[in-house]
């Protein structure tokens, strides 16, 4: 059987597909989430989903290959939210989930170079539009924007004695020879936490301009919603999780000047209302089945 992704049965309770509605998965991944979606829209719902990663493309399409009639699959970013609904002629979706960060198989594949548990090249990349890897970074940032990039988007307190080594080890070319370096600047004794996570976090997120995506997709995720249509996502770190959160109760209120004031440029009623106020954990069987569900945060919110 293959492997549920993380909150699994949340995202398709949160989302209710029905039949006859329209889905998006912004981040398909190998298709679990988008199956469990395809079963419950069953017999006549449909589903885009993309990704800009070919190779989970490829095994998407394998996954999904029962759901054939029923699926409408792109190589491309989520940012492109908008293009792609307009090019299937969908003015409105029931739904849609998003499921930032890496996946399980990028992280699993050494070659892709996301992992410090396995060497391989120092990559980093969701897809090859992307021209920028982390062996780039790695070797032509100085050490100030090194530093800045490890301690603002990798939140280590460490950064600094982290970007000096680099500078005086480099060049440097696999993800190995990057682990050896930080766990001589930065060794963590009795911390559970390898010295090396929040350095691969922060150069994964510069690389493929995390944050800056969910950014622009959450306003075009917001607006293509239908009246009662949700958008549900998961997030794995921090300064993700805040974007969403922010970005979530902003639309959830009304915005109106008081008598006599102009706070806001313009005046509006509440877009949507949140389904969960606190963000929905995975449970502890999930964290012990599937340990990288541990930093998952899923949030919920629904069209008004």
């Amino acid at each position: 059987m293959a492997h549920k992704p993380v909150l699994y049965q949340e995202i398709i309770h949160a989302l209710q597909p029905r039949n006859g509605g329209r889905y998006v998965d912004g981040t398909l991944g190998a298709g679990g989430h988008a199956r469990g979606i395809l079963e419950a829209c069953a017999p006549d719902g449909q589903l885009l989903g993309l990704d800009v990663d070919p190779h989970a493309l490829a095994l998407a399409r394998e996954t999904l290959a029962p759901y054939e009639g029923r699926i409408h699959l792109a190589q491309a970013s989520h940012i492109s939210l908008s293009e792609q609904l307009a090019s299937l002629k969908w003015d409105a979706i029931d739904g849609i989930v998003l499921d930032l960060g890496a996946s399980s198989m990028q992280f699993d594949n050494p070659e892709r170079g996301f992992s410090f548990m396995q060497d391989g090249p120092l990559d980093m990349r969701f897809g090859p539009h992307l021209t920028m890897s982390a062996a780039d970074i790695i070797n032509t940032y100085d050490e100030r924007e090194l530093a800045d990039i490890i301690f603002k988007y990798g939140e280590d307190r460490d950064a600094r004695r982290i970007a000096r080594a680099i500078v005086n080890s480099r060049p440097l070319h696999t993800t190995g020879q990057l682990v050896a370096v930080i766990e001589k600047a930065s060794p963590r004794r009795g911390d559970k936490t390898h010295p090396a996570t929040q350095t691969f976090q922060a150069l994964r997120i510069v690389v493929n301009e995390e944050l800056a995506a969910v950014e622009i997709t959450l306003p075009q995720a917001v607006a293509s919603l239908s009246t009662g249509g949700r958008c549900a996502v998961i997030s794995f770190h921090s300064l993700e999780d805040r974007i969403v959160k922010e970005y979530f109760r902003e639309q959830s209120k009304d915005l109106i000047n008081p008598p006599y004031e102009r706070i806001y440029e313009e005046e509006r009623k509440a877009v949507i209302k949140l389904v969960s106020k606190k963000p929905i954990l995975p449970t502890e069987e999930e964290v012990r089945e599937n340990p990288r569900a541990r930093s998952a945060k899923l949030r919920i919110i629904e069209k008004i």
